[in-house]
């Protein structure tokens, strides 16, 4: 058994009043267990994000769709391409969660992480994962490095060509617009 859950709880819980260990010990355990769901739940989000695709875009404008009542975002990529990406349902907390992040970065550099969710046997949504502020567009270079060969499609060879081809340096921070310049190396090369 993993106790260091139990004692995230005690801590969480506060001393034991004096007469009341039964009390607080039933306090313990709940709360033992709702940061056992806690830590499941961030297990998946976590797997989500590490499988998701990534890619720099501008965010435009976040809405939410009158049907589904998802959070849509409209992205505009480095290269001037409009993107649009859904969120999951208003109503549930990943949801409302990601539409306030989306809202609070609108008019800002963002990573977007994204993966297909199957909406029927033959057609696919895109769905946000997370959402990070790049701010001015500024990207740590193994970041960059890692979006790179996703847009290559996993052909680490193919990226570090176009990286070099580019001229980008191996170590601190590139731009948006440096990052697009080795994207296009890919398609030209």
């Amino acid at each position: 058994m993993d106790y260091s859950l139990v004692i995230a709880a005690a801590q969480a819980a506060g001393p034991c009043p004096s007469g009341e260990e039964p009390a607080w010990g039933r306090r313990v355990h709940a709360l033992a267990v709702d940061l056992h769901m806690i830590a499941q739940q961030a297990a998946q989000d976590i797997a989500r994000v590490e499988s998701a695709s990534r890619f720099v875009s501008f965010l435009e404008k976040v809405e939410i769709e009158e049907s589904s009542r998802r959070g849509l975002l409209t992205l505009r990529t480095p290269a001037g391409d409009t993107e649009h990406i859904r969120t999951e349902q208003q109503q549930t907390d990943r949801g409302r969660v990601l539409i306030e992040r989306a809202r609070a970065l609108t008019g800002r550099w963002v990573l977007v992480f994204r993966h297909n969710d199957r909406a029927s046997a033959t057609k696919s949504v895109r769905m946000l994962a997370h959402l990070m502020d790049l701010g001015d567009g500024a990207i740590a270079v193994n970041l960059a490095k890692k979006i790179l060969t996703d847009a290559a499609g996993g052909a680490v060879s193919r990226a570090q060509a176009a990286w070099t081809d580019a001229g980008l340096p191996d170590s601190g921070i590139i731009t948006v617009e440096q990052l697009q310049q080795a994207r296009d190396k890919l398609h030209t090369g």
